[in-house]
């Protein structure tokens, strides 16, 4: 088994969980929308029920070998490390999984076997919550009618590819049903805020039955405001608008916003 399995166990006394995956923050790039990153991270920090998951691209990272403008940084690298355990650290204990795929850090490991994403869990003192690829999470919490907790599983991918439209960046995250059998798929990368759902037959070996259950997929946005690069490039403009998935803690039901 090469996909890390991380696991959360949350209070029983939560109805609902406001799950917020956070990626393609780059900071560093002069384009990064920083209020509104702060903005989210202080609805995490005072909302009880709110929790996180960091899941790639959060600082720039270009260097002079890699793709990416290092002369209009507003931050150097490891400016941009700093910066990130500085915004992160009040909500520490509310990350429930970090992922070190984004092509962005990449860049750095690439040139110099620096992983940055894992230095900054190690500054948090999160590392355990770390997974250098993917990972699968499970989440415990609430309370259902028989006085267990409600139980959730979910895929977390930086991912990669997708394309300039719309359809190949959705099937891009809809193939992710193909790792792994989970009830939430969570694809960054392609900075185009989505979500959908997907009903699979599930076997019941117990029953000899089928079970159909719901997957619910989500893609989430980028902190970048239009220009640089993508202007450049002729991309659309991306809205920074970021999904927000809802878990209820009594019983088996999934919803995402954006």
């Amino acid at each position: 088994m090469n996909i890390k399995l991380i696991r959360a166990d949350l209070p029983a006394n939560l109805k609902t969980l406001e799950l917020h995956p956070f990626a393609d923050f780059h900071l560093g790039d002069p384009h990064c929308d920083f209020k509104h990153i702060i903005e989210m991270i202080n609805h995490v920090r005072d909302t009880e029920n709110a929790y996180c998951i960091l899941n790639g691209d959060l600082m720039d990272s270009a260097v002079r070998q890699s793709i990416g403008d290092i002369y209009s940084a507003n931050l150097q690298p490891m400016e941009q490390l700093q910066q990130c355990v500085k915004i992160f650290d009040p909500i520490k204990s509310k990350i429930l999984a970090v992922t070190g795929n984004g092509n962005h850090e990449a860049r750095i490991y690439k040139n110099d076997g620096i992983d940055m994403t894992r230095l900054m869990c190690a500054q948090l003192g999160i590392e355990n919550k770390y997974t250098e690829t993917t990972a699968v999470l499970f989440i415990r919490f609430g309370e259902n009618w028989r006085k267990k907790k409600m139980f959730y599983s979910a895929y977390i991918t930086h991912g990669s590819g997708g394309g300039r439209k719309e359809g190949g960046k959705v099937n891009r995250i809809a193939d992710l049903a193909s790792i792994v059998d989970v009830d939430l798929y969570i694809h960054s990368h392609t900075h185009l805020p989505l979500t959908f759902k997907e009903t699979f037959f599930r076997i019941d070996s117990k029953n000899n039955a089928v079970t159909p259950v719901t997957k619910l997929f989500v893609n989430t946005s980028a902190q970048l405001n239009y220009g640089g690069y993508g202007d450049i490039q002729g991309y659309k403009p991306a809205s920074t608008d970021n999904p927000v998935i809802f878990l209820d803690g009594t019983k088996h039901k999934m919803n995402c916003i954006v």
